[in-house]
């Protein structure tokens, strides 16, 4: 089924779409903002906070609304931030401010003087403070978890080293969140390779397209490139990686010192093994194929069954319709034949109908008697001719036929002549 939806996604899918505003994406990256001023300087605790949930890494600053929010991200933070040990190698230092609130009037009241956020906005990082501001509401819809990965993964690049490109930034973040393995990515890069429109990270490393087609293939490519480096080259190249910019190496520079080969050669090589990937190859070649086909047959088959036995039932109908229509036309005879009788009374009770029967004295009619004739033929076995008695020489035998006879009388004497 997820074959099936995905085919059907990719061929729907335009090679342009509308232009949008910035909160008409419905991704984690496209309700969130990242502000990078290191001029903002937190104040004091603000007066909207009214309790703090600390843990080994992470404190809670909540208002009074978000206390059973804050309590239940408490027992997720710690485990989020481990995950990204096994993206980047290395975790950030220091112990990270989540400021969480209810409603937009506490998430905007929460924010560091001077870096309001924008109304389309449900979560905001200040990766140089090291804070992050969260709508508690936001956490509780289905892509909130997404939202706080982001989140953490701007605010630990930010703390880990600065001038990251900002393919690498959302790579790791997307990588992080799991936002990669969606249908939408897949989608953006099956448009991407078939309509090769593939975009150079150079071009790709201060700059975002405008186009919301290209923002998308944009994403996608980013998170399948370092995604490609996480599990090619391994955690501890690219804890290599994050040292060397932390240092203060050009980006290319600490690639090639972590990765062993050049920015450039590394992605043409990842660009040749787009088309297997993300083509119309693996489509046709996977199993999932194979199992989309024979689903297809399977339901065919059960439609069709479906319809035999629909139209079995129809005609079984059809029959028991006939034959209450022909006993309702005997009854309206029987009906009228009560009502003809002559001298009968309209009250009186109908004459039960007999079958006629045969009169006393044709019993033994000759059909029966030649069945009779016929049994008794059948036990006695072939007729035997009586003994005939010797007659005078002057007289001609008589001849017998196949029928018994009934003797005759006895002959009456000649008369004689006196």
């Amino acid at each position: 089924m997820r074959t099936l939806l995905l085919l059907l996604s990719l061929l729907l899918a335009a090679p342009q779409a509308l232009a949008q505003e910035p909160g008409d994406f419905h991704d984690a990256h496209s309700r969130d903002m990242v502000v990078n001023d290191a001029v903002l300087v937190p104040h004091e605790r603000p007066p909207s906070v009214t309790g703090e949930v600390t843990t080994k890494r992470f404190r809670i600053l909540h208002t009074a609304a978000a206390t059973v929010a804050a309590q239940e991200l408490a027992g997720q933070l710690e485990g989020v931030r481990d995950s990204f040990g096994a993206i980047l190698g290395r975790d950030w230092p220091g112990v990270t401010e989540v400021r969480l609130g209810v409603g937009r009037g506490e998430f905007e009241a929460l924010a560091l003087p001077g870096g309001k956020p924008p109304g389309w906005a449900v979560a905001l990082a200040y990766p140089a403070h090291q804070i992050i501001l969260l709508d508690a509401l936001s956490l509780h819809e289905p892509d909130g978890q997404q939202t706080l990965r982001h989140e953490m993964a701007h605010v630990a690049l930010g703390q880990l080293a600065r001038d990251w490109p900002r393919w690498f930034q959302e790579g790791v973040a997307q990588n992080v969140t799991g936002e990669r393995y969606s249908l939408a990515h897949y989608s953006a890069l099956f448009r991407a390779v078939t309509q090769e429109r593939v975009f150079h990270f150079e071009d790709l490393q201060d700059d975002w397209p405008d186009h919301p087609s290209d923002v998308e293939i944009a994403y996608a490519q980013s998170a399948a490139f370092v995604a490609h480096l996480s599990a090619k080259f391994g955690p501890q190249a690219m804890g290599v990686l994050v040292d060397g910019v932390r240092q203060g190496e050009p980006f290319e520079q600490a690639f090639g010192k972590a990765f062993r080969t050049s920015l450039l050669v590394e992605e043409t090589d990842w660009r040749e093994g787009l088309a297997a990937r993300y083509g119309w190859l693996p489509l046709t070649t996977s199993s999932a194929l194979l199992w989309l086909a024979a689903s297809a047959l399977c339901v065919a088959a059960y439609a069709r069954r479906r319809q035999q036995k629909e139209a079995r039932l129809a005609e079984m109908a059809a029959q028991d319709a006939a034959e209450d229509a022909a006993l309702r036309v005997l009854a309206a005879r029987a009906s009228a034949l009560q009502g003809g009788l002559p001298g009968q009374d309209a009250t009186s009770p109908a004459p039960e109908l007999t079958w006629p029967e045969w009169p006393a004295g044709a019993a033994s009619s000759e059909p029966d008697a030649m069945e009779s004739r016929d049994t008794q033929e059948a036990v006695s076995g072939p007729h035997e001719l009586p003994p005939v008695a010797s007659e005078p020489a002057d007289e001609a035998p008589e001849e017998t036929s196949g029928e018994s006879e009934v003797p005759a009388s006895p002959r009456p004497p000649k008369p004689t002549v006196h």
